[in-house]
């Protein structure tokens, strides 16, 4: 499919980009750089790969270049690899905000560059090379995102690459994409930590019945809130003002439930609690959850 790809970034979603294009032979050379000296004895001790210590040597000559760091990084990472790569270069990402990043690559002023941003919406709590896996991005979105309508054949070639890792691909312009993410992720993550941070604050004579009794609920919160922190952090400023705008609809929403429940309101929280429960049937529908007993999960 590519002669060389470069992945800057080995956690979760890099090493399992490294691991299925691998496994199902999508280039005839994998490059890859980490700034961490432990991330890349990992790749270079467990994985099959060229581990470059120089960055702007690791992208030389290759035809797609997968940025896969968190997102306060691009900058400096863009800043270091613009002079050396190669002529109508693939440039993508993996980074789960766009409208932030594309201002930072329209700025660069890159010439005979194809910029098209990608989002696998694929990951779990776990980070580094270790917790990779090649089936993560089975039968799981991939968002892509460009303004270059020049580059339809770039587009169509990056989009059968992430089909051929196992994905189900949309197009979506960098504005839809941030707000949807604000709603579909952001938001469910802002009020996982908080959740958590509730529970912790709690009175500490009861943090080991709390442990030990925790209902599905907040043990899914929990698995949210325990995301990589530095990923989330950048994110969070990335996307601050849709994600501002979903706190503040939450917020009222919130301020509503207790409303009804300071006045005992039985209709009106029956009225809530049954208004959400269309919206699980349709993410079933959809393929993305299951009705299983427990969600499926084990």
């Amino acid at each position: 499919m590519f002669n060389k790809i470069t992945i800057i970034g080995c956690g979760l979603i890099g090493s399992s980009l490294l691991r299925v294009i691998s496994k199902k032979k999508l280039a005839k050379e994998i490059n890859v750089f980490d700034k961490s000296k432990e991330v890349s004895s990992f790749i270079k001790k467990n994985l099959s790969a060229n581990v470059f210590n120089d960055i702007s040597e690791s992208v030389k000559n290759s035809d797609l270049v997968i940025i896969s760091t968190p997102l306060g990084s691009y900058k400096e990472v863009l800043l270091s690899i613009k002079s050396s790569l190669k002529k109508n270069v693939i440039l993508t990402d993996t980074g789960s905000v766009k409208k932030e990043v594309n201002k930072i690559i329209s700025n660069l002023n890159l010439q005979d560059i194809f910029w098209i941003a990608s989002h696998p919406i694929a990951g779990t709590e776990f980070s580094g090379p270790e917790a990779g896996f090649a089936e993560l991005f089975d039968n799981r979105w991939c968002i892509l995102s460009t303004e270059n309508e020049k580059g339809t054949k770039e587009i169509e070639r990056l989009k059968s690459f992430w089909v051929a890792i196992g994905s189900k691909v949309k197009i979506m312009n960098f504005e839809d994409h941030d707000n949807v993410l604000s709603l579909t992720s952001h938001l469910p993550h802002a009020i996982a930590y908080s959740i958590v941070r509730t529970v912790m604050n709690n009175d500490d004579k009861f943090k080991d019945e709390v442990i030990q009794y925790s209902a599905s609920g907040l043990r899914d919160f929990t698995r949210i809130a325990a995301s990589d922190p530095i990923m989330w952090r950048d994110i969070f400023i990335d996307n601050s003002e849709n994600i501002l705008k979903v706190l503040n609809s939450f917020s009222e929403n919130l301020e509503e439930i207790k409303k009804a429940i300071q006045s005992k309101s039985a209709e009106k929280l029956s009225n809530i609690f049954s208004s959400t429960r269309k919206l699980r049937k349709e993410i079933i529908k959809a393929g993305q959850e299951t009705d299983k007993p427990n969600f499926g999960r084990k």
